[in-house]
């Protein structure tokens, strides 16, 4: 069983990235929705710099998941 600290750190690897993707994902929403208005064929390439930050969460899983392993 994780102690106290295993389980904070394995919180904030998690918690962090969440927070700096959401952040991240707000500033291309917003600039996203105004290049899919001026530009409609941009759909494509907006959604994929949409979901590049959602690796930040995964790897903020895979190392809160190898700190709880310790």
């Amino acid at each position: 069983m994780p102690d106290l600290g295993q389980s904070l750190g394995a919180a904030l690897a998690i918690g962090l990235a969440a927070i700096g993707t959401a952040w991240a994902q707000s500033r291309i929403g917003v600039a996203g929705s105004g290049t899919i208005a001026e530009n409609p064929e941009l759909v494509g390439p907006v959604i994929i710099m949409e979901a590049i930050p959602e690796t930040m969460v995964i790897l903020g899983f895979v190392v809160a998941a190898m700190i709880l392993m310790l």
